[in-house]
């Protein structure tokens, strides 16, 4: 632990160069790490909650969209959002507050998470996700 507490902020790059020679599989990871957290929009807004240990809830707010504007899948380890939102070029608002553009929303999710419930309602988009637990490593009471 001692080497590891001698690194902060200002020498980060030698630290990331120390790991990257010392693992293996590693490197996709750490570029996703730290090149994505600052080109992420924050829209639409979400929350994520953790029901338990192997499962959790991605909740996303899109009021004013209706379900056929929205798309849900999965592809090559990611969980992709999409709202497609027409314009509407005649409405003449005296104040627009309501943020409902276009939008595509890309979550990275593991290997052994699979999306397992996908509900709309309300202006509410909720994404269920769980981990796979493979049989022998779940939990059995004996007694």
């Amino acid at each position: 632990m001692n080497n590891l507490a001698r690194y902060h902020a200002a020498n980060l790059p030698d630290l990331l160069d120390k790991i990257s020679k010392n693992s293996l599989g590693m490197d996709e990871y750490l570029r996703r790490f730290f090149d994505e957290g600052t080109t992420a929009s924050n829209y639409p807004p979400y929350n994520i909650v953790h029901v338990n240990n192997v499962e959790s809830k991605l909740e996303i707010a899109l009021a004013g969209f209706k379900k056929k504007e929205v798309k849900v899948y999965t592809e090559y380890g990611k969980l992709v959002v999409e709202g497609n939102k027409e314009e509407k070029e005649d409405a003449d608002y005296a104040h627009q507050g309501l943020a409902q553009r276009s939008f595509s929303r890309a979550f990275h999710v593991s290997d052994d998470t699979e999306v397992r419930d996908v509900k709309f309602e309300d202006g509410l988009l909720t994404i269920t996700v769980g981990k796979i637990v493979p049989e022998h490593h779940a939990r059995k009471d004996w007694l």
